[in-house]
């Protein structure tokens, strides 16, 4: 069976509904269960409110994965209804990397190529890369994060430049050498 609607279409009761019985759903999905509350212009504050509760509690292992995969949906369910000064935001997006950071430790994943990581997103509107699938540790990726980074980041390209540029002034270091005994 099949959802058939937009979630952010949806009543109230709707969404109830297909929360219980989201088993019976071939194409239900929670992300868009999440981005659904944020978004939808349909029910008030307080049922969105008794909805997240509702969700969080029957999918708590996928919410709590939602960190990771979509951190900006998560902050926007996690903060409902609240008007955030600039550091208490700062404070959630820290909680956000310190428990990022756990999640990737928990299940043993060494990379974060998946959810809003595996696209470009800097956080311009202009940028013709915006939504382009990028490789994990390439240039498009490590600045292309948008305000997620972690301080265990590394720029694996600079690495490769900086040996390239050693290796290339120690030639050049053994040829002036060559050049300076040829001389004499």
């Amino acid at each position: 069976m099949k959802v058939g609607k937009q979630f952010n279409t949806l009543t109230y009761g709707e969404y109830l509904h297909l929360i219980e019985n989201h088993k019976k759903f071939t194409d239900f999905n929670t992300l868009g269960l999440f981005r659904s509350i944020v978004e939808t212009t349909k029910l008030s504050l307080e049922e969105k409110l008794k909805l997240r509760q509702v969700a969080v509690a029957a999918f708590a292992k996928t919410f709590e994965f939602l960190q990771l995969k979509d951190p900006r949906t998560y902050l926007a369910v996690m903060t409902l209804g609240e008007n955030l000064t600039v550091a208490d935001k700062n404070q959630v997006w820290e909680n956000i990397r310190h428990n990022q950071q756990r999640i990737l430790e928990s299940k043993k994943l060494n990379h974060r190529n998946f959810g809003t990581y595996s696209k470009h997103d800097c956080g311009y509107d202009t940028c013709f890369m915006n939504g382009l699938m990028t490789k994990q540790g390439s240039t498009i990726a490590y600045y292309g994060s948008g305000e997620m980074g972690f301080g265990s980041d590394t720029c694996n390209w600079a690495k490769e430049l900086k040996a390239e540029r050693r290796k290339k002034d120690r030639k050049e270091e053994s040829q002036i050498v060559r050049q300076s005994l040829d001389s004499e």
